[in-house]
């Protein structure tokens, strides 16, 4: 396997977390000033006590790594003990930023106990580690979360947390198994307001929901972004831009930035040469790399399952999926759509214009804007649940006399998902979006991109998770890992 690689941090110590925690500052350089223990550290002024604390460890320092850090280091109920990422000066960043949080909460100022590493291995090993927060590109989501809960770590795990069917089904089969407490990072379904939505559709407050909307997007949108200008001649992009799933683009090789093990990189993934369009830092974007079929899987990465997870949240078969896809070329529908079994169905638009001007679902004054949900239309009317749009929205308008809402505005920084996830290690309750949920709203992108890369109609048996009498289809519920890497 990759050599394992360490950059510098606090010695790996074989005590449990409580002894750890329990022992003396000077021994677990968890204080750099073990003489003078402020109160903070000792559990006063409303901070927990260092054994009641959850230990965490990040893997991946990214745009998206950046934002969990700061909301995990900033909780004085955990502790941050390690940092992990592929790319050395992201990896020493997160480091740095761990340590001027806590220092800045300590009485001389200091703090040196927050270690990094190259290879998530290391941190796993750590019996210090309750818990590992996995923001790596989605090739490395499923294997990470495998290894973390053999481990006997608890995982919040960034979507989409598979790039196959049968990755979430091994990943689900195994959270299950180790009996560990496994978030999908689908925090919209947390905000308030958009719960709230969700709990008026599921108890029927629309009677029956007979379609639902939501965005799914070409590439050609992302590939106008200039990293991509040197490219362009090389990617048929007038072609490939038109395509509704990621591709495999070869990209020519570029010289391997120093500190970035590029092979820990591609991991288990089909090897492409290093680019910078699939990493680079800073990064040019939140998932830079979801365009490139090996790595990630565009409009999942990009949306989708958010969207997928607020949607079948409200329809109540968060836990099952659709036993249809129907094509475009059937000529049932204008755009793919996804059909449950009680009839409901799910179509895919390219903009929210198509849910009037196309569909003409619901009236062409309606305004219709955001991202990362959908649009419900029942048989007492329709109502939206995006985020990032502004007002919910919905008509007729006794509609939100009923569904009581404190405000239709979405505010995206009341979701309590971190904290669900906190709660739920301490309780072992469930958490709101499990491994299952985090698994069936992941699949549903997933044999949307299957049925359009065959260009056809498929039907699907969501007990069995697979497709009936297609061989072809089924072939593509899977795919194998770059050796020595294996599930």
């Amino acid at each position: 396997m990759t050599q394992m690689g360490h950059f510098k941090g606090t010695e790996t110590n074989r005590m449990t977390r409580r002894q750890f925690l329990g022992s003396t500052a000077a021994l677990s350089g968890i204080v750099a000033a073990p003489w003078i223990i402020p109160s903070s550290v000792r559990g006063a002024g409303g901070n927990a006590a260092p054994s009641n604390r959850i230990t965490v460890g990040l893997i991946g320092h990214g745009i998206m790594g950046r934002g969990h850090l700061r909301r995990l280091a900033g909780d004085r109920d955990l502790q941050v003990l390690a940092v992990c990422d592929v790319d050395r000066l992201r990896c020493q960043e997160g480091k740095r930023r761990v340590e001027q949080t806590y220092a800045a909460q300590l009485t001389n100022g200091t703090y040196k106990g927050c270690a990094a590493y190259n290879d998530y291995r290391e941190l796993l090993a750590r019996s210090d580690i309750d818990a590992v927060v996995i923001v790596t590109p989605d090739h490395w989501h499923t294997l990470l979360s495998i290894d973390a809960v053999k481990a006997g770590k608890d995982v919040y795990c960034e979507k989409p947390i598979s790039i196959t069917v049968r990755q979430g089904r091994r990943l689900v089969e195994t959270v299950q198994r180790y009996g560990r407490i496994f978030q999908t990072g689908t925090q919209y379904r947390s905000i308030p307001t958009i719960r709230q939505v969700c709990e008026f559709v599921r108890k029927g407050g629309l009677g029956k929901v007979k379609q639902v909307f939501t965005l799914w997007n070409r590439l050609g949108g992302f590939f106008g972004a200039p990293r991509f200008g040197p490219y362009r001649h090389l990617m048929d992009v007038e072609n490939s831009g038109k395509s509704y799933t990621p591709l495999d683009i070869t990209l020519p090789a570029e010289p391997v930035p120093e500190g970035l093990d590029w092979d820990l990189w591609v991991g288990p993934a089909l090897w492409h040469p290093h680019n910078p369009a699939y990493h680079k830092n800073p990064s040019p974007g939140v998932v830079p790399w979801a365009f490139c079929e090996d790595f990630g899987a565009a409009s999942v990465t990009w949306h989708h399952s958010h969207s997928a997870d607020v949607i079948q949240y409200a329809l109540g078969v968060e836990n099952s999926g659709p036993v249809e896809f129907i094509h475009p070329s059937s000529g049932a529908y204008p755009t793919l759509t996804c059909k449950y079994a009680n009839g409901t169905l799910l179509h895919l638009v390219d903009h929210w214009g198509m849910v009037k001007d196309v569909y003409k679902a619901i009236p062409a004054t309606a305004r219709l804007a955001g991202n990362f949900g959908g649009i419900f239309v029942g048989e007492k009317g329709w109502v939206t649940s995006m985020s990032t749009g502004g007002l919910i929205e919905g008509g007729p308008e006794k509609l939100f006399e009923e569904m009581k809402l404190k405000t239709r505005q979405v505010n995206i920084g009341q979701n309590n998902h971190h904290v669900n996830w906190f709660e739920c290690i301490r309780t072992r309750k469930q958490p709101s979006c499990n491994e299952e949920i985090g698994h069936r709203s992941a699949s549903l992108g997933h044999l949307t991109i299957i049925a359009h890369k065959l260009r056809r109609s498929l039907k699907w048996d969501p007990v069995k998770e697979q497709f009936l009498d297609d061989e072809a289809a089924n072939r593509l519920l899977f795919r194998a890992m770059r050796s020595p890497w294996r599930l």
